[in-house]
């Protein structure tokens, strides 16, 4: 049975973490990656191609794998259920009893964040702290956790709404540039042929700042997506905390509520993320009629001289 496992952990990795697969997509090859894994490999390669067969891929965001993840999740909500119930038949007559004197465990310190039997609340290093039975540490600490625990999902819901933001200022974006475009090449179409380069010019320019303040975007969307998954773990994590009982929820408090502490700054919509539609068609004609109006100058000067 061991061997099966391990052979079927090892179908369900991916290649370029060699981890369980977290989020799943597949290519157009057939192959399979995590989502984060086969973005960062496309940004660190600067194309979009398969880490595995190298075929380009022409889409930027390849698709769930549904059926991969389906499995993906049943594997592991089984092996969970298997480690689980091998550590209750061992665990289970030694976690609620003293590890030092054998004592059934009754109270907790509030000090020191233990749990103590009988014996230890006599002893000198526990004798003058605050002790209460461990049901009633139980529920206060539930308390807290469930406190920390709205204050992540607040975090994440606000996460999320930017992220979505984010999104559709990517989307704007590209709009922006399809719409500039057009209006680019409609103004120089009734300039004559001689401008042919300037028109070139303007559309590079451009091509470059879509292209710059795109990736802009793009980095900040993955790095949003990051704060996602971390959060969305940890609360994960809490909530399992908070369903355990009594002693085990203790011994894990510290560990659980360390976690908990989420640090990330709310994030924000970044300035001038927009492309700036005015630089490139503000006073266009104007301005190129004073370049042809140099030109024809200069032209005149040569046919005089």
């Amino acid at each position: 049975m061991a061997a099966k496992a391990s052979f079927l952990e090892e179908e369900l990795s991916c290649s370029v973490c060699c981890e369980i697969f977290r989020d799943p997509v597949v290519l157009k090859c057939s192959h399979s990656f995590c989502r984060v894994c086969l973005q960062q490999c496309w940004k660190e390669k600067s194309s979009r191609e398969c880490p595995i067969c190298r075929r380009k891929s022409t889409v930027d965001q390849p698709p769930v794998s549904l059926a991969l993840k389906n499995i993906v999740e049943s594997f592991l909500r089984q092996r969970s259920e298997t480690e689980a119930s091998g550590k209750s038949v061992s665990q289970g007559k030694s976690e609620d009893h003293c590890s030092i004197h054998g004592e059934k465990l009754l109270f907790f310190c509030e000090e020191d964040k233990e749990t103590l039997c009988f014996v230890c609340q006599t002893s000198k290093k526990h004798r003058t702290h605050q002790l209460c039975p461990v049901e009633e540490a139980a529920l206060d600490m539930k308390r807290e956790l469930k406190t920390a625990l709205n204050c992540t999902k607040e975090k994440l819901k606000r996460f999320t709404k930017v992220k979505k933001e984010c999104e559709k200022t990517a989307k704007h974006i590209r709009s922006q540039a399809q719409y500039t475009e057009r209006q680019v090449k409609a103004e120089f179409e009734k300039l004559h042929q001689f401008l042919q380069d300037e028109e070139e010019a303007r559309l590079a320019a451009l091509k470059e700042e879509e292209e710059q303040k795109s990736q802009m975007m793009k980095e900040r969307i993955e790095n949003i997506t990051k704060h996602v998954s971390t959060l969305s773990d940890q609360i994960k994590a809490i909530e399992r905390a908070i369903d355990t009982e009594g002693i085990s929820l203790l011994k894990t408090y510290k560990d659980t509520m360390k976690r908990a502490q989420c640090t990330l700054q709310n994030p924000q919509l970044l300035p001038g993320a927009l492309i700036d539609v005015a630089k490139h068609i503000g006073n266009l004609k104007f301005r190129v009629c004073e370049k042809m109006m140099g030109m024809v100058q200069y032209s005149e000067y040569l046919r005089g001289g």
